[in-house]
């Protein structure tokens, strides 16, 4: 049995009997791969990985020149009224969520102002403070897609249309830009091919600098206690020395020397624990 397949049983194992509701699980090891289909291979939202697609989005405008994710998100959008040291906020504080500005998430969060972004810019920054919002990654692709028009469109023909994934409907705001932070809806297969880009540091899509600052350097939260005690530009560290990009209701991919897990599910609470096992597994594949 290679690896891969060995590092899956286990796994399906636990999903059989009841220990986690996966929709299915993508796994490689090196070259070798191994998939469990729960449920038939269909797109769903990816939540909270998509954050992750932002960054490499930002990533490739960098690259080509077009941005800068050290200026201050104002200088992209002019005119908007700014909160006391909103001025000072750089797209790189929006991504890695230490904007200091409060404005958490909620189920209404894309219609509660006209302007999500232009709300967020007008409340004050507490500096450097953490906070986890989806509101943050929106108004950072605001600002990128003052530079390279339609985000979505950008992201379609600049990474997802290389690596074989088409014609991806990211959800929008009512003023037609993407929710950025989630709303992202990829199949498993989809999914891991993202997670191979990433493992393989961007390929020849973006600078393999953008792929690790996915993952180093963390933002440690004192406060926290593992898995939610540190934070790069869209990944969190852990479990162990492994890190992932993870989305509410267990959409995740985890990453491991050379290993990627993909997994979408419908299990918020066990999404956790999955991670867990999947880094053990992993160890001794």
């Amino acid at each position: 049995m290679d690896p891969a397949a060995r590092a899956l049983a286990p796994l399906v194992t636990f999903v059989e009997e009841g220990g986690f509701g996966a929709r299915g699980i993508h796994v490689r090891v090196g070259s070798d791969t191994a998939r469990f289909d729960a449920v038939p291979d269909a797109r769903v939202d990816v939540q909270s990985v998509a954050k992750g697609v932002c960054v490499i989005a930002a990533g490739i405008a960098s690259d080509a020149g077009l941005f800068d994710i050290d200026r201050p998100v104002a200088e992209y959008l002019p005119g908007m009224r700014l909160g006391s040291g909103a001025s000072e906020v750089t797209t790189r504080h929006l991504l890695n969520m230490t904007s200091g500005v409060d404005l958490p998430w909620s189920p209404t969060l894309m219609t509660d102002w006209p302007d999500l972004a232009a709300e967020f810019l007008s409340r004050p920054t507490e500096g450097r403070a953490f906070q986890y919002s989806n509101a943050s990654t929106y108004t950072a692709m605001r600002a990128l897609g003052a530079v390279v028009g339609d985000v979505g469109a950008f992201v379609q023909a600049r990474l997802f249309d290389p690596i074989g994934i088409p014609s991806v409907e990211w959800e929008r705001c009512p003023n037609g830009h993407i929710v950025a932070g989630g709303g992202l809806p990829l199949s498993l297969t989809e999914l891991a091919r993202l997670g191979l880009l990433i493992r393989n540091a961007g390929e020849s899509l973006v600078s393999p600098g953008w792929i690790r600052a996915l993952h180093e350097p963390w933002f440690v939260r004192e406060e926290s206690a593992d898995p939610y005690r540190r934070y790069a530009l869209a990944g969190w560290g852990g479990p162990g020395d492994a890190w992932r990009l993870h989305g509410a209701y267990g959409q995740m991919l985890i990453f491991s020397g050379d290993a990627v897990v993909a997994i979408t599910a419908d299990d918020h609470f066990g999404a956790d624990q999955m991670a867990e096992r999947v880094v053990g597994v992993l160890a001794g594949a």
